[in-house]
Formats: C-alpha cells, sequence, structure tokens
C-alpha cells in the first residue's frame, strides 16, 4: 500500500511545522503533498524547504487562492499520475488528528472510501466548537441526509481516504465545488456509483493557532448542492 496525504493550505505557517511531522510519524510509508495557494506568510516557502530534506514530502504550488476544491482535484490528478493507492484528504489545522492515518489505512482495505465522523452512533464529538457552528455543522449532515437519501451521518467532513479506484471514478474536471460542497459532492457520485464507503469515529478539534477559511458562499454552495442533487434523483 503507498499512502498519500493531501493537505492544502492558505496561510497555515502556524500550524505546518508541527503538523507535517506528526503525520509523517505515524507510518514510514506515508507520504505528503502539501498544496499551497500562495501563502503570503511563507508555509510554501517552508514546505519547499523541507521537501529538500525529506523526500516523503512534496509540495505544489498554486499562485492564488483558489479554494479547498480545486486545491484536491489537483491534488488528486497528481497522486493519479504517480502510484498512489489510497489518497488522504486532511486539514491543515490540526483539527484531523494524524494518530487516526492508520485505522484509515485498515479500513480502506475493505472500502472504495472511508470517511471519518464526527457523528457516528448518535455521539458528538466535537471539541471547541461554540453551539451555532455545531448546529451548523449537525444541521448541514441531517438536510443532506434527508435530501439525499445518503446513510452517511457525516457527509461534510474532510477527512477521508480514498482508493485509487475511487478517485478514478470521480470525473474530475467536472468537480467545482468548494468546501462542505465538494465533500458532499464527491461522497454522492461515489454512492450513487455503488462504490463501498464507510464511516470511522473521529474527533475534531476545532484549530487554536490560524483563522478558519470557512465562509457564508461556500454555506450556501452546499445548500444548493444538495437540492440539484435532490432534484437530479426525484
Amino acid at each position: 500500500m503507498k499512502p498519500l496525504v493531501i493537505i492544502p493550505t492558505y496561510n497555515e505557517m502556524e500550524n505546518i511545522p508541527d503538523f507535517l511531522p506528526s503525520v509523517l510519524a505515524q507510518n514510514s510509508d506515508l507520504e505528503i503533498l502539501v498544496v499551497d495557494d500562495g501563502s503570503p506568510d511563507g508555509t510554501g516557502d517552508y514546505v519547499e524547504n523541507l521537501s529538500k530534506e525529506n523526500n516523503r514530502v512534496h509540495l505544489l504550488r498554486r499562485e492564488k487562492k483558489m479554494g479547498l476544491g480545486t486545491a484536491y482535484v489537483a491534488g488528486f490528478k497528481w497522486a493519479l499520475e504517480r502510484d498512489y493507492d489510497r489518497v488522504f484528504e486532511m486539514d491543515a489545522d490540526g483539527s484531523h488528528s494524524p494518530q487516526v492515518l492508520n485505522t484509515f489505512l485498515k479500513e480502506s482495505e475493505n472500502a472504495d472510501l472511508v470517511l471519518g465522523s464526527r457523528y457516528l452512533n448518535g455521539k458528538i464529538s466535537v471539541v471547541n466548537w461554540d453551539w451555532k457552528r455545531l448546529i451548523l455543522s449537525y444541521g448541514a449532515n441531517y438536510y443532506t441526509r434527508l435530501m439525499t437519501k445518503m446513510p452517511f451521518a457525516d457527509a461534510t467532513g474532510g477527512f477521508k481516504c480514498f482508493s485509487r479506484i475511487a478517485l478514478q471514478n470521480l470525473d474530475l474536471n467536472k468537480l467545482k465545488s468548494d468546501g462542505y460542497c465538494f465533500q458532499i459532492e464527491t461522497t454522492h457520485k461515489l454512492w450513487k456509483k455503488g462504490l463501498k464507503i464507510k464511516e470511522i469515529p473521529i474527533v475534531f478539534t476545532d484549530r487554536t493557532k490560524g483563522s478558519s477559511k470557512m465562509s457564508g458562499g461556500i454555506i450556501s454552495e452546499a445548500f444548493f448542492l444538495v437540492l440539484k442533487l435532490r432534484l437530479k434523483s426525484v
């Protein structure tokens, strides 16, 4: 198994120096691809220097901030051009614990897509969110299940592991969404194709350094995407 962890970044210099080594420490087979959107704080430069010292770290630079969805699409294409057979989505801010990576890999032996769930079996595993953000996230997942009929407790989460076959089943050139919307769209496409999808519990801890990239536009986009998926299935 040759796994790659894709980590999109924009101004994550406060987190990256500690976070990347903690990812690499979990498994000697793990490699990292940082997709940096022209961070003015030097994130890209730091990763580039690290990649010269460690051949398990790779950098894909983009000239400007272009969004989470397109960053992952660029990373997926990069992975498919090489011989990676497991590809992770993972946040750079420490909200996703590296200690779960090996669990993902084990579960991926019998699944095409493994989802890290904050709400599995009725339990809420979120740390340091205020009640407004928790209600928004939990409500978004309820709305997604209601409208799309997908059976997943957490379709909006960004900690995921794709098999190579799963990525090959996505038409990457047609994925244009971002944020919550991107997570819902990719899972929905694979679910509709009948690929095997499994959820595992994770603990999501809100960032303590840097600023969130969440915006009202991302939330609105997700709302209308789910509505569109619903109308297509009617």
